[in-house]
């Protein structure tokens, strides 16, 4: 119960911040005007936007399967495949799902404990961070001075005027003092609060397994092609980035290293704790795009062009996933029987 309590008011936390990133990146902006811009774009590169997204999708089950192999199983590219766009297809609807939903996915399919296949993903998230790291630091070489002066006047200032301005503000330091406080209380109580022997048991299973699965990159059997395919993944999301850009006018002469800070501001917004990105990935986009004189309405529609069209990728391909599965899991239900 308090498990699911937390569960509960995280998502709405997480939720109520996209929606306020939204709602942010949305402010002062014409409506009718944005989505006559995206109406308006060239199908042909939004198009092979989405096919070279889907090509990264494949890359990544298939890296998935390396990472799967040296704990004793092979599961078909196919059953990986559909588990990762059901896993996506989680993430949607509640931060964090998705690496559940997909083990458990996975599981059922292929008969593999689902702890060791947590592990594996632990990995893959790990990689993710590193890549996503490695993209900055080639972006903040590339473009400093134009990142360093943006970072600076859009986002640190900012931050600190609020900072400044609420520590002159009686009331509202009373408020977030109580709120720290009651955070602190809850934390402690959940700490102090007694388990059964028997959950302690199930938790320690469950560390075991995944432990198991990431140690799992110590067995690879081939190596070179699990590197290749963690850099072709990111490569296919450059380019995914960047031939999104020609979809629309206001993007079309943008170069090849503003794709590179699309990118990263894309993937910090996705990594952040909203359902589906929401409203983080908008935000970052859109006021990343203004570095490069891109007007605020059309930065959101370029943000919002290019998250509806993953979003509906991730849609068709999740529920295909998951009918895919269902029915293998049937037919291996009706063998058995």
């Amino acid at each position: 119960m308090k498990k699911t309590l937390l569960s509960v008011l995280k998502y709405i936390l997480f939720l109520g911040i996209g929606v306020a990133l939204l709602m942010l990146a949305f402010k002062g902006v014409d409506l009718k005007k944005t989505f006559t811009v995206i109406q308006h774009a060239h199908i042909f590169w939004l198009a092979m936007s989405v096919l070279v997204s889907f090509v990264a999708f494949l890359s990544r089950a298939y890296r998935w399967n390396l990472l799967i192999e040296p704990l004793g199983y092979k599961p078909s590219l196919k059953n990986t495949t559909s588990a990762l766009m059901v896993g996506y297809l989680a993430n949607i609807a509640v931060p964090r799902l998705g690496e559940v939903s997909r083990c458990g996915s996975l599981s059922t399919a292929e008969k593999i404990p689902f702890e060791k296949l947590l592990g594996t993903v632990i990995v893959e998230r790990i990689i993710d961070v590193l890549s996503l790291a490695v993209a900055m630091v080639i972006t903040i070489l590339l473009q400093f001075n134009l990142v360093k002066n943006f970072v600076f006047e859009n986002i640190i200032n900012p931050i600190r005027d609020k900072i400044v301005a609420s520590v002159h503000n009686t009331f509202l330091l009373v408020i977030m003092m109580a709120a720290v406080i009651a955070m602190t209380a809850v934390i402690i109580y959940f700490l102090r609060a007694k388990a059964s022997s028997g959950l302690i048991l199930k938790i320690r299973g469950l560390i075991k397994g995944m432990i198991e699965g990431v140690r799992s990159i110590r067995d690879l059997k081939n190596i070179p092609v699990f590197i290749f395919h963690s850099i072709f993944i990111w490569v296919m999301y450059y380019f995914m980035t960047y031939l999104a850009f020609f979809a629309l006018d206001a993007t079309a002469s943008l170069s090849w290293q503003s794709a590179l800070l699309i990118l990263v501001a894309g993937g910090i917004g996705m990594s952040a704790p909203s359902p589906g990105g929401v409203g983080t990935y908008h935000f970052l986009v859109s006021q990343a795009l203004m570095i490069y004189a891109v007007a605020k309405e059309d930065g959101v529609a370029f943000a919002t062009m290019l998250h509806g069209s993953q979003t509906l990728i991730v849609i068709l391909f999740g529920a295909v996933g998951y009918i895919v599965l269902w029915f293998g899991n049937k037919k291996l239900k009706n063998a058995g029987a």
